[in-house]
């Protein structure tokens, strides 16, 4: 089953061709028209899509994504060896919704829209969010081990083969916890204009009962499955059986490609690396933790419940 409809590969050779015309440009510039192709295309997508996965990267979007297409592979008797891939499942079964994966940051570049989120007016959003603390983490794991050196670049992360410690990175405003914060109270913003076409997961509530977070999510966007199908896609997705696909050879493909770590003999640079609640604690010192903590609780809209009341 093909992950991309021929209208998508030719939005991805179109903006390859592009770039590569425009080669004589500094390199800021080329990385703007990048961002502003690639949020054109994901906008076009935006438009046809049934609804939409909104979350900040590191969040758990891989194990709801894996989920979400294991359900939709039972409920609508699919091939099972790739993952959901915006219409590609819609392409084989037009009772398939078509769902976009978006993180927002393209498309705004491309609508000039930085300050709202009047974009996804009318849409069904469903959005995923994680202690911000712990997705600065996972953030950094993900940037030193797996991230290609063009993705940070065009990102804004930290360059390639730089050296930067873990606290400096959850705490730097372009990468760390004051963005993923600043993300967040965008969306918390937009929440009276989005009323009933916004669902807010959480993280941590998925990882103590997917099963509840998942029915939420299917009687939501008006595809309601049976306690079986919930169950064996959570069973599925579940965090032991992910990590032995991901070290193996027969998980699910994205993109075209099988997810697999960045080095097998490093567990962090594993896609599923540790998936705990909390676990930002285990990588400062009291003083750091007490920094770390601010960020949010003296900065986040409560209505995430990652603040202490």
């Amino acid at each position: 089953m093909p992950d991309m409809s021929y209208r998508e590969m030719g939005a991805v050779a179109s903006r390859h061709l592009a770039l590569a015309t425009l080669f004589f440009l500094p390199q800021e510039k080329r990385i703007a028209l990048e961002r502003r192709l690639r949020g054109r295309e994901e906008y076009r997508k935006l438009q046809a899509a049934d609804w939409v996965l909104m979350s900040w990267g590191k969040s758990g979007r891989t194990w709801f994504r894996v989920m979400l297409s294991r359900f939709y592979q039972l409920r609508f008797n699919l091939p099972t060896d790739h993952m959901l891939e915006f219409d590609n499942y819609n392409r084989l079964n037009p009772a398939a919704p078509k769902v976009l994966f978006s993180h927002n940051n393209y498309m705004r570049d491309y609508l000039r829209n930085w300050d709202n989120l009047e974009h996804f007016r009318g849409k069904q959003v469903v959005l995923l969010v994680r202690d911000p603390r712990d997705v600065a983490v996972s953030q950094y794991f993900q940037w030193r081990y797996r991230m290609l050196p063009r993705k940070k670049l065009l990102n804004d992360y930290p360059p390639h083969g730089t050296e930067v410690d873990v606290f400096d990175f959850v705490s730097n405003e372009q990468c760390g916890i004051p963005r993923i914060v600043d993300y967040f109270n965008g969306w918390a913003a937009a929440m009276p204009m989005l009323g009933d076409d916004l669902l807010l997961i959480r993280y941590e509530d998925m990882r103590s009962d997917p099963a509840a977070i998942m029915r939420k999510v299917f009687d939501f966007t008006g595809t309601p499955g049976s306690a079986g199908e919930i169950a064996a896609a959570v069973e599925y997705a579940a965090y032991d059986n992910m990590k032995k696909r991901e070290a193996g050879k027969d998980g699910m493909r994205a993109s075209g490609q099988r997810v697999k770590p960045g080095d097998e003999n490093n567990p962090d640079s594993f896609k599923v690396r540790r998936g705990k609640v909390g676990g930002y604690r285990d990588y400062f010192t009291d003083e750091q933790l007490q920094a770390v903590d601010a960020m949010v609780e003296q900065h986040l809209d409560p209505v995430f419940g990652y603040c202490r009341t």
